[in-house]
């Protein structure tokens, strides 16, 4: 304190700090699984926005901005998951999975030219 009473801008900005850091602990424990709990990005604070930053830059990196940290927590979790590759999805769950009929042809073996698979199968028919 100062000796008129007021807190020094250096304390304020500790406290600040503290609290940030905290409120990011608090977003990671209800989110444990998620991106900003796992790769624990950077907290920045300009023109009264919140800026979760994963990178050496705003520029180059993955940022999340928000006006408190949770919304920039959040921001930054949408951004991470929004650059990875997604996963394919099946159609069927078991029938994309087993090969059919069509890619293994009547031979039971892969096929390797349809002419010679078209053969086999006339000649298993008895169409010559």
């Amino acid at each position: 304190m100062k000796k008129n009473g007021q807190v020094s801008r250096e304390r304020r900005a500790v406290d600040f700090a503290a609290a940030a850091m905290e409120q990011m602990e608090l977003y990671c424990v209800t989110h444990p699984g998620g991106p900003s709990a796992v790769r624990r990005p950077r907290l920045l604070f300009r023109s009264e926005l919140w800026i979760a930053l994963l990178g050496p830059s705003i520029e180059e990196g993955i940022v999340g901005i928000g006006p408190t940290v949770a919304a920039a927590l959040r921001a930054f979790d949408v951004q991470y998951l929004a650059g990875l590759p997604r996963p394919i999805q099946a159609i069927g769950a078991v029938s994309a999975l087993r090969p059919t009929q069509a890619t293994f042809g009547t031979t039971g073996r892969r096929c390797q030219n349809v002419k010679s698979d078209l053969k086999n199968r006339a000649d298993a028919s008895g169409f010559a």
